[in-house]
């Protein structure tokens, strides 16, 4: 039988709380969406400020990358590169902005940012991700 990590209501209070330090280092107003490896969410905050919106976009990018087991900015590349076909893939999240939460080489779940410019999301999304990657 195989055994896998997933994420407990510490590491996504701890992943959380590590994204929302930076988000709030920056003055960047954004929802962080925390998501299962099978990109079932496990936790949401809008911080005061960011467009109601933006938590939809959130749980997708989170969602894209905890099922593709990579950042979502690799399916923006692929889209933006010309592989255009893979729009009818059932991914909503396609941007960048959500990175893998990795520990002990498996993915465990996914962190997504929606809010201000897509490198600045990731930079929040990468803060909570190693908050726990191992």
């Amino acid at each position: 039988m195989l055994n896998k990590p997933t994420l407990s209501v510490a590491e996504t209070t701890r992943i959380l709380d590590a994204a929302r330090a930076e988000a709030e280092k920056n003055n960047w107003a954004v929802t962080i969406s925390i998501v299962d490896d099978g990109g079932h969410p496990l936790a949401l905050l809008r911080l005061d400020g960011c467009p109601p919106m933006s938590g939809y976009i959130a749980t997708e990018k989170a969602r894209t990358a905890a099922l593709g087991r990579r950042e979502s900015k690799q399916f923006e590349d692929m889209i933006n590169g010309g592989r255009t076909a893979f729009l009818s893939v059932p991914f909503a999240g396609t941007l960048e902005g959500a990175v893998p939460v990795v520990v002990d080489g498996q993915v465990a779940g996914a962190v997504g940012v929606s809010g201000v410019k897509a490198s600045e999301d990731a930079q929040i999304a990468r803060a909570g991700a190693q908050s726990v990657a191992k």
